[in-house]
């Protein structure tokens, strides 16, 4: 009797095992959207395939080893800053299509690209710790001193704020929509909705993670636990948080902790909003694209752009 239950102990550790490993697999090896995806869900797949198209270039350079895509779209004001999209966590640069409008007229460029693992990207996804440092290359690709606004959503909206705390000055505003403030939040909703276990396999996955970027060179970067709000307080430029009430990934209550965290915010709350249709639902969309353009009117021209 003893050694069946032994055995049937080193079933259950096996299977345990097995499940943390599928569950880290998942978080960092995200669904990805690419071309031919839009195109079987009847979508536009590129800036020039929208109803009003826009003329774009693709690119790509690299970060971490490994080549990442980007668009980089026209705007319709050459005097204005250059404004980078950054998705979220399995998202990618088609995701900015939906969110063009408010932006276009204010900006020179619009620059969209996949993080890694995502996309037509390479690598994969840090959960925002190594996206920080691609997002920083990024931006001296697109240009070494051009003025920059950030917009990111949900992980891309807590990559947007790190790094604008890196560039300091040289970014006019940050606008996050749906941020969070933990990397564990967002992955717990992700997993627990997908009705997969969640409780006795998540935080070992994480740890898991954590000493693989510390130990082995296959994880560049060094991995470290964050907290947006406490990243925002660093902010220099003003920022612009859009979220939804009714936010089952990020919550709404982190959007409120990351404005009151940063020294020039607003918050522009949407009644029944969610996380992934603010852009798709016409009243939200409406409301989101008349926040942006309000926060980027003002902002742009108190720095005379």
């Amino acid at each position: 009797m003893t050694g069946l239950l032994l055995l049937l102990a080193l079933g259950l550790f096996i299977c345990w095992i097995l499940i943390v490993f599928y569950t880290l697999w998942g978080l960092v090896h995200p669904p990805r959207k690419t071309y031919a995806s839009a195109v079987r869900r009847g979508l536009p797949g590129e800036p020039n395939e929208l109803d009003e198209p826009r003329e774009f270039e693709e690119w790509s350079f690299n970060s971490r080893g490994n080549e990442l895509v980007a668009w980089d779209i026209t705007g319709d004001n050459p005097a204005g800053p250059v404004c980078v999209f950054t998705h979220g966590w399995g998202n990618a640069k088609l995701d900015a299509l939906v969110r063009l409008e408010p932006f276009v007229k204010h900006c020179s460029r619009i620059v969209a690209w996949d993080m890694p693992g995502h996309g037509e990207s390479e690598g994969r996804s840090d959960l925002g710790v190594g996206e920080v440092d691609d997002l920083f290359a990024l931006v001296d690709e697109v240009s070494p001193d051009a003025p920059i606004v950030m917009f990111g959503w949900s992980l891309g909206a807590g990559v947007s704020i790190a790094a604008a705390t890196r560039l300091g000055d040289r970014v006019r505003a940050v606008i996050a929509e749906a941020p969070y403030r933990l990397a564990y939040t967002p992955a717990k909703n992700v997993v627990s909705q997908s009705a997969q276990p969640w409780r006795t396999t998540l935080g070992p996955g994480f740890a898991f993670m954590g000493l693989l970027r510390k130990r082995s060179p296959l994880w560049a970067g060094k991995w470290a636990p964050f907290d947006r709000a406490e990243l925002a307080k660093a902010l220099t430029c003003p920022l612009l948080v859009l979220h939804g009430t009714d936010d089952t990934i990020s919550p709404h209550a982190d959007g409120q902790d990351i404005a009151e965290a940063a020294p020039n915010s607003t918050l522009h709350t949407i009644e029944d909003g969610s996380h992934n249709t603010l852009w798709i639902e016409e009243s939200w969309r409406e409301s989101a694209s008349d926040a942006v353009d309000s926060f980027l009117s003002e902002v742009l021209a108190e720095g005379g752009a």
